[in-house]
């Protein structure tokens, strides 16, 4: 296996040992859909290369294999996210707050939260703190104001967003949860809120894409 080109050719993949360099952060592995084998190799190799770890999407059964494979691998249960990082030593940057407003959306929040502490960012949470009772975030207004980028997790209507970027001066990273009743359409509704927010400085990321928002604000923040 030549690693000249920057990448380890495994056959059934291509392990982007570049990424870290290139981008600051090791290469992520996307666990569903991948053999367990395949998962294995790909993190034995990213490992080899003194590259941290972060797995995504990871199923119970699978992190027990791989626990047994690579000593030291930690798991969060509810972000379903397997990590190992060489250091988790905390940088001197800004804080960043994940926001969630329901506890139906605490999964995506976590993989939101568990992709920034392993890149190296300090975080904090407010969970369940939706519109329905506007005045449990509106308690937190120094917290808001001491962020320097916001994660805002919602389902339903999706409309936390747009009230906490009102809020604040910061950046505003939205994501819509897959949670909700039928006319949700499975997070169609909270994306299209936050795709049409009137509020200004919102991103906004994909249905229940935690990971992405995790990764975009840790950009921000540095």
């Amino acid at each position: 296996m030549s690693l000249k080109s920057g990448f380890c050719d495994l056959g059934f993949a291509k392990v982007d040992l570049d990424r870290q360099a290139r981008r600051g952060f090791a290469e992520v592995i996307y666990c569903p859909g991948k053999a367990r084998e395949h998962i294995s190799s790909i993190a034995c190799q990213l490992i080899k290369n003194k590259q941290d770890l972060l797995l995504t999407r990871l199923d119970k059964q699978t992190f027990a294999y791989l626990k047994k494979k690579i000593p030291g691998l930690r798991y969060n249960p509810l972000a379903k996210a397997g990590f190992l990082a060489r250091r988790l030593v905390v940088l001197k940057r800004g804080l960043v707050l994940v926001i969630s407003a329901g506890t139906a959306d605490l999964p995506v929040a976590e993989e939101a939260a568990v992709t920034l502490e392993v890149m190296g960012n300090r975080v904090k949470k407010l969970y369940d703190v939706g519109v329905a009772g506007v005045h449990r975030v509106m308690h937190h207004a120094a917290l808001l104001k001491s962020a320097k980028v916001i994660i805002v997790v919602a389902g339903m209507e999706g409309a936390l967003a747009s009230l906490v970027a009102g809020l604040v001066k910061v950046p505003v990273i939205a994501v819509p949860t897959s949670c909700g009743y039928g006319a949700s359409f499975e997070g169609l509704a909270a994306l299209l809120t936050m795709l049409n927010s009137c509020s200004p400085g919102i991103a906004t990321v994909n249905i229940d894409n935690g990971f992405g928002a995790g990764y975009f604000a840790n950009l921000v923040n540095k």
